[in-house]
């Protein structure tokens, strides 16, 4: 017997990111068709006015509702996305249009969950949906949602934060992750990684962990240091200390410094912990490995340096991480 679909309402404005508004229906849809007697959701694109909204991309969108036709019944998800402007001096900045704020605010107190995407958070944090709580948003407008909203606890490394029935998801593709978590929680772990092997993609779930993801970091603007990643992921368990890292890139140990901390905003052993920590986190979730091979395989050595690598950037043991995360055959979603 198919299940009830959950409405999802996603918010429209002009200038509006288009992939905000087009990643997590495509996410939703893909759930209809690996799994047609789950219910599903029923996605709703809503603006302020019936006509077509252009988006940031040129593209023209119709809403499916306007904003006040929403008001009149209860949204399941409400997804709010964002946009951008250039300023003057060629910074990129969150555009935080009072009218959506408004909107947002109301359309979210009728919502049972409301999950923001990319700079979505802006409009979010100035409905003052994120006062005293912890919230992600894309990293190039990080500092402007610290700045600005004062009472947000920004973290800008994680892809995607939840607070209680609120989420707020990193920068652009983003989504898909974000939207999948929702998926999971709504459906369980196993119809949520069905979803993301459609998509190519990782699975990432909600917890209040970090959901550090070495792939995902903003992108290098040299070949060298993509290779320095790539000759990191392929050697975990290798000494890359940076003596050695210097070496394989033929440049001195200030300068090596000098790249990450430019390109990747930190230090050679900050990434390779980072990396090593993604490794572990992998096959915590999908293996029965023990610690002693994860700690060895992933470079650590020990499994008590690997339980300190753990508590510095999750906030957790490896074991508690396996308890909670660990995919099963049969197991349901996050509770």
């Amino acid at each position: 017997m198919r299940r009830e679909e959950k409405l999802v309402a996603v918010m429209l404005f002009p200038g509006v990111d288009l992939l905000d508004v087009t990643g997590p229906p495509e996410v939703f849809a893909l759930l209809r068709r690996e799994t047609p007697d789950a219910g599903g959701y029923q996605v709703r694109l809503a603006a302020s006015t019936p006509e077509p909204v252009v988006t940031a991309a040129g593209v023209r969108i119709v809403p499916d509702a306007t904003y006040e036709q929403l008001e009149r019944g209860r949204i399941d998800t409400l997804i709010v996305p964002g946009s951008v402007e250039t300023d003057s001096d060629g910074r990129i900045r969150a555009v935080t249009d009072p009218e959506v704020v408004e909107w947002a605010r109301r359309l979210a107190a009728r919502s049972a969950r409301v999950a923001s995407v990319c700079v979505g958070a802006h409009l979010l944090a100035a409905a003052g949906l994120l006062d005293g709580k912890r919230a992600t948003t894309h990293w190039s407008t990080a500092p402007q949602l610290a700045a600005e909203f004062p009472r947000v606890q920004v973290d800008p490394d994680p892809i995607f934060i939840r607070q209680g029935d609120v989420w707020t998801g990193a920068g652009i593709t983003a989504c898909l992750d974000l939207s999948l978590a929702l998926v999971a929680e709504d459906y369980g772990e196993q119809t949520a990684l069905r979803v993301a092997r459609q998509l190519v993609m990782y699975l990432k779930r909600s917890s209040g962990q970090s959901q550090f993801s070495v792939p995902l970091e903003p992108a290098s603007t040299t070949r060298r240091m993509e290779r320095l990643r790539h000759h990191i992921t392929a050697n975990l368990g290798a000494q890359l200390t940076v003596p050695d890292l210097a070496a394989y890139a033929r440049v001195s140990e200030r300068q090596l410094t000098r790249i990450f901390k430019t390109e990747l905003g930190m230090t050679p052993a900050a990434y390779v912990e980072s990396a090593r920590v993604e490794a572990a986190r992998e096959r915590l979730e999908a293996g029965d490995d023990t610690l002693d091979r994860i700690a060895a395989g992933c470079g650590f050595g020990t499994v008590d340096t690997l339980i300190r690598a753990f508590r510095r950037k999750l906030g957790t043991t490896p074991t508690a991480y396996r308890d909670r995360f660990h995919i099963r055959p049969g197991r349901a979603g996050p509770t």
